[in-house]
This record gives C-alpha cells, structure tokens and sequence, in this order.
C-alpha cells in the first residue's frame, strides 16, 4: 500500500474505531455540575486529521418533547448571524481516548488494513502518549477531559460545519478553556435557536378558499397555533444550559401580484391588542376596513395567486448565568393559494 492509499484508509478506519468498543465512561469538565461521572458515548468520526465527537447536547422544546415534525426553522433576519455549525464540547476521558488507541491497534490483522492500524496508532501515540501529553492523561482519570469538536447536525450543510479543526485538547475539571468557540451559554442558547419548535405559516382568510375582486379579505393567525414557543439545550454534567423563546410579532403579506392592496399599506401586521396579529372576521364586520388584509384588484382566472404570510418572530433567551441579548430576531413564511373570482352581476 504506498503512502498517499495509506492516508485515504486512515480516515474511514478512525472513524470505525471511534465507534468500538472503548471504555464508555466519561467525566464533565470545564462546566459546574460537579458529582459523579457522566456516561458519554465516546463516539465520533474524522475530517481529514480532525477528530469529531459526538454531541452529548439534550434539547427539550416549551412542550415538553422534542421539535414536533411540521415545524420550521427560522431565517434570522440579520444576513450575517447564523447559529454554530460546530463548537467544541468535553467529549473523551483518558481511558476512552487511550482504550480507542488500543482498540485501533487490534485491527491490524483485518483484511485489507495491513499495518494502517500502526500507523494511526503510532500517530496518536506521538501526540497523546509521547508529546504534548504524557500517557493519555492517565494520572488524571476523574479530574477533567478531552474536549473535541462537534457538529451542529442541523447544519451539516454549512462549509463552516467543518471549520473547528483542533484535535482533542485537555481541559482540568472546573476549567473554562481559552477558546471562543468552546461550548457556553451562549452557544446553547444559539443552538436552541435552529431547535425552536415554529408553527407552519398558515394564516386564517375570511372569506376562505376563495374571495371576490374588490373585496377585502380578512387574514389573521390562530392564537392557540401562534404562540411564545421554547427550546432549552443543555449538556449534561456541565451545569450548562440557555433557554431560547421566540414570540410573534408581526406578520408580513404579499398577495403574489401587483394587482393587490394590503391593508395596512405597508403589508406588515404588527402586534395588536391582546397579544394578537389580526383580527378574526365576524358577522357585522362586511363594511369595516380589516386591520390585516389584503384586496385583489383582479382574477386569478383558471388559477390562483400565491399568497406569502411571514411571521417575524422577537427572540430572547436566558441561561444558567442569567439572561443574554443578541441574538437576532427570526422570520419563517409560507405560501398558500388564493383564488380570486369575479363578482357575477345577475341580470333581472
């Protein structure tokens, strides 16, 4: 096997060792939580020379369970922000990091591995046995971690997923490690973000289905649907953990055409009176102008006009160091089809 189809084996090959068997119990550190030993998975997979671990993050919705399907993730409404697509978390205790070395040098007699398992393991010794580290921390069992780079997985799209590139790096329990993108509040906080459980824009239309030419069209949003909504992300045996809630505050209507007016003008519902985005059409209502609406100057014809209803959602979030600010505000939106119609005159 000459050197470049060696180096093409070792990554598939860290990544199925990372996974073995290896000693599973693993201590928090870096964090409060204090008390006894975690159970981590001690699990993950390589990029290059990089070793990713896999999140212990436990995310818990305002429902009490996990995201629903059916729910959206928010855009945020600065361009420039979006939550992590990696961090580093403690992640490996020495037994695990060095039982992974072992493990690692036992698959060395597999077909088609030949002395690649060596090599690895010849690799991580020099760093974590030999180098910066005596012994894979051994002496230190119990009194701190590995922290490791981790994946967001709801953004494992991003180019940025795979830009926290430093190996495994010791942390002593009860120790902040120098790193900005070490795993805080905040990162919990911005991770909830991706997790807030956000209803389908689907907005209520009076009259529904389908509307006339020159007549206002009611629109308004379900309050027991569009509602304060939280997730809470936490990392268990740290004492970390943020709360993220995000609460409606206007919603945004394009009808789909140019022939339309929205009402207000501007096609922005804000915030109304007890805490509600419209107002629900009723008996009595047919000659009042509605607070959000929208009016269709002229037919759909044999189709419909697509509709968009954005819901602007105010983001705040709090932790276990108390409350936190910055996090931009979130929009989700959808489309939904309108007929329009002409008035049909009836000719006596």
């Amino acid at each position: 096997m000459n050197r470049r189809s060696t180096r093409r084996a070792l990554v598939p090959l860290l990544a199925l060792c990372l996974t073995a068997a290896v000693p599973t119990a693993a201590y928090a550190s870096g964090g409060k939580g204090g008390g006894k030993p975690l159970e981590g998975s001690g699990k993950g997979g390589t990029n290059g020379r990089t070793i990713y671990a896999e999140s212990r993050i436990v995310t818990v919705t305002g429902g009490g369970s996990r995201k629903q399907s059916g729910t959206g993730t928010l855009t945020p409404t600065d361009s420039d922000w979006t939550p992590p697509a990696c961090w580093y978390e403690p992640a490996f205790s020495p037994k695990q990091l060095a039982g992974t070395v072992k493990a690692l040098r036992g698959l060395e007699s597999l077909p088609f591995i030949g002395g690649a398992a060596d090599v690895l393991g010849d690799a991580l010794d020099k760093r974590y046995k030999d180098g910066e580290y005596k012994n894979y921390n051994l002496d230190k069992q119990g009194k701190g971690m590995f922290w490791a780079a981790v994946k967001n997985k709801n953004r494992l799209d991003d180019p940025e997923v795979n830009s926290c590139t430093k190996p495994p790096f010791w942390v002593d329990e009860g120790d902040t490690p120098d790193e900005p993108l070490a795993v805080s509040p905040r990162i919990l906080a911005e991770y909830a973000y991706d997790e807030l459980p956000i209803p389908g824009t689907e907005v209520t239309m009076a009259p529904a289905g389908e509307t006339k030419v020159n007549l206002p069209t009611w629109v308004w949003l379900d309050r027991a649907k569009f509602r304060k909504v939280s997730a809470t992300a936490s990392l268990p045996g740290t004492g970390l953990s943020a709360t993220t809630t995000a609460e409606p505050v206007s919603l945004r209507i394009e009808p789909g055409t140019k022939d339309a007016r929205t009402y207000p003008a501007s096609g922005e519902c804000a915030l109304g009176e007890g805490g509600r985005i419209g107002e629900p059409w009723a008996r009595g209502k047919a000659k009042r102008t509605p607070p959000c609406g929208v009016e269709y100057l002229r037919s759909s014809g044999d189709g419909s006009y697509a509709l968009k209803a954005t819901v602007t959602w105010k983001i705040r979030w709090t932790s276990t160091n108390g409350s936190g600010e910055g996090l931009p505000d979130g929009e989700f939106g959808a489309d939904q089809d309108v007929v329009v119609k002409e008035i049909q005159a009836v000719n006596r």
